[in-house]
């Protein structure tokens, strides 16, 4: 089973006919991170109705690719290239909610 040690958004959409190499050298080259660390590192496209997951594990590669049938991914507009979400956060993101949104109700509720 696969589980990452967190997850990571690259800001900048890139071009998703890529594969895992081209992918692998972006992670180290634009976000400044090693793939075999554990991580997941999450790309969209730039009309952000697709994202590719790139994930190494002991056992080898991981590439996924998600397709949103209604709507756009949520993705960060300002601010650093690469973004840190919790494992709540990526459910949220995978189901084309807006984690930013619901990070901030749940962050708010719990300090009231």
């Amino acid at each position: 089973m696969l589980r990452p040690t967190g997850w990571w958004l690259a800001r900048e959409p890139v071009d998703l006919r890529c594969g895992v190499d081209r992918l692998w050298r972006l992670t180290q080259a634009s976000l400044g991170r090693d793939p075999v660390d554990g991580g997941a590192y999450i790309y969209r496209n730039r009309a952000g109705t697709r994202i590719k997951v790139l994930c190494v594990d002991a056992h080898g590669v991981w590439l996924a690719v998600r397709r949103l049938h209604d709507g756009r991914f949520h993705w960060p507009r300002d601010g650093d290239a690469v973004w840190s979400l919790d494992a709540t956060q990526f459910e949220w993101l995978m189901r084309g909610i807006d984690w930013q949104r619901m990070s901030r109700t749940k962050t708010l509720a719990g300090t009231m």
